[in-house]
């Protein structure tokens, strides 16, 4: 079989899993290109062939969780990222001839990239198989095998993928574990040859720590607050739509989500009459559309709307942004978007990752402001600017540190597969997505090959004149 219940998940159940894996490897440690192109040709059609099925689960799992969104944000992209590995493993396989000093010709260098072994993925609730299914995607081209980790929070959608990989790929290929916090503990303390994962930055700490116990390299995708900027003289109103669509993208539980706003001073009340528009056209009965997204479960609830009551207790002015569902709702877990006035850096809002549709909004005079505002936080995973001054743009691109950036929009540098995605700091480590994560699961082999005719025993010992002489041209 290739998942393991949670029944019978223990320590020597997951080494067992690991050990089937190594075991495997072992026997055909470079997979061949036909052979990689098949095992993504595999994941490709589970998912193509199952998306509704995995879209049913995922709303399941949440309670409530658009449809159309699952399809969108989880099963496009996931789609993607295979089919470009495929279009491009032929080129990301081949040896990379690197050159050569003068002094080491007519020796030749160069880079082979060489499977790892075995990867281990943990993938986090809140997009659970888009944040597996890529990153197992490049696991696979760069010629692994996998064990992947869902999450406890999105049982439903662990056992539909589980049952899937069983069914595709022998266990000596791919795993699925289901099971809590403590197989998880139990998965990051095995010794796999790279470990990649996605989840909060508290978290994050743990999976390194057990992950240093066996120097595994790990790969952490995390999140933090990611702020939007609105340019000087930029239309607020365009600014408005492109942030909460980003936002209200399910329910604000993405990494990359605008956290905050930083606007023009005085641009306050205008934008949030934009914003109101945005939120009424797009989500016109928000109560029961199908479109908007329910918090997953009933500890994000508390804990979004205790972050709402905190800031409003310390002075902050809360304004909803819809017109037909104006506060939290426990029985639906639906909560609006709601706009927070007024906030200081006191509030828990303001000092933890959001993960939700509350949108804190500050005011700023000039745009050394700005940029100070985000220079004096944590590096965040991603940033937002919208400006259509070249020189401003330049600038904050400059002088800011974040993992990706969309100008003048939001999210979507994410969906690039030419582009590294990653965090840096407190956001994460690391990076994968198209060549770079196929790098990221890959062994970089230097390798020389020397000439048969070359000098290099001029410069074996005993040394004496000739030596001297050689020495002094090489240091000049």
């Amino acid at each position: 079989m290739g998942s393991i219940e949670d029944s019978a998940v223990s320590a020597a159940t997951l080494n067992d899993d690991l050990a089937r894996q190594r075991s495997a490897f072992a026997r055909d440690p470079n997979p061949s290109r036909q052979e990689r192109q098949r095992r993504l040709r595999l994941l490709e059609a589970l998912l193509r062939d199952n998306a509704d099925a995995l879209a049913a689960a995922i709303d399941q799992d949440f309670g409530h969780r658009s449809r159309d969104e699952t399809r969108l944000l989880e099963i496009f992209p996931s789609l993607e990222s295979i089919k470009h590995a495929r279009r491009h493993l032929g080129q990301w396989m081949r040896d990379q001839r690197r050159p050569v000093s003068l002094w080491f010709r007519p020796g030749r260098a160069k880079v082979v990239l060489q499977p790892l072994g075995v990867v281990g993925i943990i993938a986090p609730w809140n997009y659970p198989i888009l944040l597996a299914a890529a990153p197992l995607a490049a696991a696979l081209a760069a010629g692994n095998r996998a064990m992947v980790k869902m999450s406890e929070y999105t049982p439903r959608t662990a056992r539909i993928f589980s049952d899937l990989i069983a069914r595709n790929f022998t266990p000596e290929e791919v795993s699925v574990v289901e099971g809590d916090a403590k197989v998880a503990q139990a998965f990051a303390l095995l010794p796999f040859d790279h470990l990649l994962f996605t989840g909060s930055t508290r978290v994050g700490h743990s999976v390194m720590r057990a992950a240093a116990e066996n120097l595994t390299p790990v790969t952490l995708e995390l999140g933090g607050k990611s702020p939007a900027i609105v340019g000087l003289g930029y239309p607020i109103g365009h600014a408005a739509e492109r942030i909460l669509v980003g936002k209200t993208m399910n329910a604000g539980q993405t990494c990359i989500a605008p956290d905050h706003v930083l606007l023009p001073a005085g641009t306050t009340e205008t934008f949030l009459v934009a914003a109101r528009a945005v939120v009424n056209r797009c989500y016109p009965d928000m109560a029961r559309t199908p479109d908007y997204t329910a918090i997953v479960d009933q500890r994000q609830f508390a804990r979004l709307t205790g972050y709402l009551d905190d800031a409003i207790s310390k002075g902050a002015r809360a304004i909803p942004l819809s017109d037909t569902l104006t506060s939290p709702d426990g029985l639906s877990r639906r909560i609006p978007p709601i706009a927070l006035a007024g906030v200081r850096d006191d509030m828990q809002v303001m000092q933890e990752e959001i993960f939700g549709p509350l949108l804190p909004i500050l005011e700023y005079v000039t745009l050394d402001d700005a940029i100070a505002h985000v220079n004096a936080r944590p590096r965040p995973l991603a940033l937002y600017y919208f400006d259509r001054d070249a020189e401003r743009v330049d600038r904050v691109l400059r002088e800011t540190v974040a993992g990706g950036v969309t100008i003048n929009d939001t999210i979507l540098h994410i969906a690039q597969d030419h582009l590294p995605f990653g965090g840096v700091g407190h956001s994460g480590m690391g990076h994968y997505h198209g060549r770079e994560g196929f790098e990221t699961f890959s062994k970089k082999k230097a390798v020389f090959v020397q000439s048969r005719a070359n000098a290099i025993g001029l410069f074996n010992p005993p040394y004496g004149k000739l030596f001297d002489a050689l020495v002094r041209v090489l240091t000049r």
